[in-house]
């Protein structure tokens, strides 16, 4: 346990010479603050990164039809195929572990050609004909209203939920939005919501200017039918949506009579697989940062130990005389012990208290500046912090282990001898 008086012995120590304690210490300090900043700079790349996938539900794949490159079944190359609102019913029968599917058309397009009107004003925006379960999918805050419902799908009512980038391009400011009616394509829609995007980076203002209108009023307005462009496939919580997918492709071959071996009529995207990717990328790097870190702090230890051990070669004499007096070796190594433990601990919270206010200046610049790109929010868990610690005490004992064995093995009437 700690007393007064070693608490003074050891104070004493540490100020015996300073600048050779402020050296000593910065090694230490220096090698936690480079670990911290680098966890916090990679967590930075990787929320910038995995931004870009939005809040979709990232274990979801979208698939859509491409002209097939082989003949098949008397049917040429070069064939054109769609999707079918029955291809929808027909993969939630065969896979169970498929959660959401979502039928998806669209026209127009962001920065297009002008498509929607109301009044004088008119604009580019991207029409989405979809299903109520994109908004689990694509999770949206609707802000007023509501968004598509069943009843409409089966109603076919001609309602749309716009986005605030629809809404600054349509409406004056404070104008009321719900139960105005828009004009797209020459067709009225009745506005029954509004929405945003809670992720502002990527496709951000894409998707606030984006109109969503139910599924079957998109085909019996714009002439498409029973036709999907393309799908939105979701896996249950713990199914990776990549298991499953070749199955898929597989099923909507056999229904659209397409060569079983034909890999280029089904285009995909696997968010899951390039989420997976992403994740194990930045895995790499936060064991590259702990490596860096652990050895720049190593060094600042061995400096500590270095130190160590001609403090005790300094102070022979004096253990000589405790020894004499009747001090047992654990008394003179826990002091050793203790002194280690707290020029270390001290030097490495000023390091994290350090790291930490360097984080706090880049976030602040970062709010100040708006978004980057590829680049947000840098910051490190309490975890990391809680093991930062954890290396400081297991460090301040090794450090100060070889000391303290070597003050042990003197015998009190050699050390007396010593001038």
């Amino acid at each position: 346990m700690f007393s007064r008086d070693r608490w003074d012995e050891i104070l004493e120590a540490l100020n015996a010479n300073k600048f050779r304690t402020f050296l000593t210490a910065f090694g230490v300090f220096w090698g936690i603050t480079i670990l911290v900043l680098l966890l916090a700079l990679t967590n930075g790349l990787k929320n910038g990164v995995t931004s870009g996938f939005g809040d979709f539900a990232t274990n979801s794949m979208f698939m859509w039809t491409q002209g097939t490159s082989k003949p098949y079944k008397g049917l040429p190359k070069g064939r054109n195929f769609n999707y079918k609102i029955d291809d929808v019913a027909a993969i939630k029968a065969e896979f169970p572990n498929i959660k959401y599917v979502s039928p998806r058309n669209q026209l127009g397009g962001y920065n297009g050609a002008n498509n929607v009107t109301r009044g004088t004003k008119s604009g580019a925006f991207e029409i989405s004909g979809d299903y109520p379960e994109f908004i689990k999918q694509r999770p949206m805050d609707i802000i007023q209203g509501r968004f598509i419902s069943y009843s409409d799908i089966e109603a076919k009512r001609k309602i749309c939920v716009i986005g605030i980038g629809v809404v600054k391009g349509l409406y004056d400011k404070e104008e009321d939005v719900l139960g105005t009616y828009i004009k797209v394509n020459g067709v009225n829609f009745l506005v029954v919501g509004t929405f945003k995007m809670s992720n502002s980076q990527g496709d951000g203002e894409q998707d606030a200017s984006t109109i969503y209108i139910p599924f079957t009023t998109f085909g019996q307005a714009f002439n498409r039918g029973e036709n999907v462009s393309w799908m939105a496939v979701t896996a249950v919580d713990g199914v990776s949506i990549t298991s499953l997918k070749q199955q898929i492709f597989d099923l909507m071959k056999s229904r659209h009579k397409v060569d079983p071996t034909d890999d280029r009529a089904i285009g995909h995207f696997d968010l899951s697989e390039q989420f997976e990717r992403v994740n194990g990328l930045f895995t790499i790097l936060s064991f590259v940062g702990y490596f860096v870190g652990a050895l720049v702090l190593m060094s600042g230890i061995i400096g500590i130990s270095n130190i160590m051990l001609i403090v005790v070669k300094e102070r022979t004499k004096e253990i000589g005389v405790r020894r004499a007096l009747g001090a047992s070796p654990w008394t003179i190594k826990s002091q050793i012990l203790q002194e280690s433990l707290i020029l270390t601990i001290l030097s490495g919270m000023v390091g994290i208290s350090f790291a930490a206010l360097v984080i706090w200046v880049m976030n602040t610049i970062l709010d100040s500046v708006g978004p980057v790109e590829n680049f947000a929010n840098p910051s490190v868990s309490m975890q990391v912090v809680f093991t930062a610690l954890i290396i400081l005490v297991v460090s301040g004992v090794l450090a100060g282990l070889i000391p303290a064995n070597s003050a042990t093995k003197m015998k009190p009437v050699d050390a007396l001898r010593i001038e």
